[in-house]
């Protein structure tokens, strides 16, 4: 049915200020590629309120678009084309339910921003690992449905490693409810991964149970100067062989990086001047008695004397590793100011990344006198590969080039047997690459296990598959 945001009697049985026209923050994505007019937006208090909800939607057929921070870079929270939907933030259940130290889980609404789920963590004594550059803005929930990564992916794994257990209401207004709070649970199909990273198309997170982990007591931040991309991984596979696998972090950037930085946000500190041309940032963390920084300089030692690294920086307080950190985040915000052609997140297995990394910039070379910005999480094989139009051009006369080389990028990564989208998922912009790259057989099961769960197609319409 044609839906206008102003028309809110289907829901005239719920709270009237749980419904307003969308604010134009909610009507676009943060690369603007995905945009629209109107939209009527949904802020519901607590799972009833969006079981009700949905139930009406479904019934009626109105398309509900899933909103939590809005952060993501694929279009998923933003229904472009057809009738005007209901966007369905979660923003108002933002609590933590539950802490339980001794079981080292937090139950909390998928609302919650991500920092304040950390220091909620951090107030008991406790960590939870994920760590992105929008931790200030994203949300739980968001975080779940396109299974978030981050830098510390190495040791602790992605957002579908940190979860146990999800509440979950489905298109029909159903409450799955799974926030069970155990390790071990062999009692039929697995629901909660199958919810994590599906982007809000099979069902609406509402809760989950996380892992919280021991805070380490000793941690060692290093920026490391290193001769080349294969030299980095096998500074990794060293690190993590003496490291006994505390190896927490483990970051490649390139000098084009730096040199973004130098050009659009000079308040930020660089750790090297000449800046090398391939470097490594790393974090290494333990608990007391651990001698982490000892161990790590030993490490440091054998790969100078091995010809993997030339020069390295460690920081001796808590201001400098904040520091180098925001060498590192600060790249992203350096590279939306440059303005890039064509970005890509991808990922390839680690041992055959410096072949990837050497292929794909012959690859590009091809397309003319372009920039590339290389850097990543070297350490699960996610690279972040992004083209620029050369210094002092206009990146406009350069944005006919972006489909070829996204296609020729694709068809590298594909080649090395890796993947199109390692962390920021497929969303409506990379749907085209998903039936290009993907299984034939998996893309057959997935359209069968979304007609199931949701026959109507209103949830996320034009959302992955």
């Amino acid at each position: 049915m044609m839906f206008n945001p102003a028309q809110i009697e289907l829901f005239s049985g719920l709270p009237a200020d749980l419904f307003c026209a969308a604010p134009a923050a909610y009507l676009e994505e943060p690369r603007k590629l995905f945009t629209r007019d109107a939209a009527l937006l949904a802020r519901p208090r607590n799972v009833e309120q969006v079981s009700r909800i949905l139930a009406i939607c479904n019934r009626n057929r109105v398309a509900v678009v899933p909103y939590c921070g809005g952060t993501g870079l694929v279009g998923g929270q933003v229904m472009q084309d057809g009738p005007a939907p209901l966007i369905l933030s979660l923003e108002r259940m933002s609590a933590v339910r539950d802490l339980d130290v001794a079981g080292n889980v937090m139950v909390v609404e998928a609302g919650a921003i991500l920092a304040d789920v950390q220091d909620a963590a951090v107030a008991v004594d406790r960590l939870f690992p994920l760590s992105l550059a929008s931790e200030g803005s994203c949300r739980i929930g968001g975080n779940l449905a396109t299974n978030a990564g981050g830098v510390q992916v190495l040791r602790y794994g992605n957002m579908r490693d940190l979860c146990l257990g999800l509440e979950v209401v489905l298109a029909d207004g159903s409450v799955m409810q799974g926030l069970k709070r155990l390790r071990k649970d062999n009692t039929g199909y697995d629901l909660r991964n199958l919810m994590i990273g599906s982007e809000g198309t099979l069902g609406v997170i509402t809760a989950a149970t996380l892992k919280l982990f021991p805070r380490p007591r000793e941690v060692t931040t290093a920026f490391l100067a290193v001769e080349t991309p294969q030299a980095a991984v096998d500074l990794l596979s060293q690190m993590q062989d003496s490291l006994d696998g505390l190896v927490s972090a483990f970051e490649l950037i390139h000098r084009t990086g730096l040199d973004f930085l130098k050009e659009t946000m000079p308040q930020v500190r660089l750790p090297f001047d000449p800046v090398p041309e391939w470097m490594v940032l790393t974090e290494v963390g333990g608990g007391t008695g651990a001698n982490i920084e000892a161990r790590l300089m030993d490490v440091l030692e054998q790969a100078f004397e091995a010809g993997l690294a030339s020069d390295a920086l460690l920081a001796q307080n808590v201001a400098q590793r904040k520091a180098f950190w925001e060498v590192r985040e600060s790249i992203p915000l350096a590279n939306a100011l440059i303005g890039g052609i064509a970005s890509h997140d991808i990922s390839v297995p680690t041992h055959r990344l410096p072949e990837f990394i050497a292929a794909g910039a012959v690859l590009i070379a091809g397309f003319g006198d372009l920039r590339l910005n290389c850097f990543g999480h070297l350490g699960d094989g996610n690279l972040h590969y992004n083209v620029y139009a050369p210094k002092g051009a206009v990146k406009q006369d350069f944005k006919n080039l972006a489909t070829d080389v996204s296609r020729a990028i694709y068809d590298l990564v594909a080649a090395y047997d890796g993947s199109f989208s390692a962390e920021h998922g497929v969303g409506r912009l990379k749907t085209a690459d998903l039936a290009r790259y993907g299984d034939p057989v998996k893309l057959a099961a997935m359209r069968a296990v979304k007609t199931a769960l949701d026959p109507q197609g209103v949830l996320n319409p034009g959302t992955v598959v």
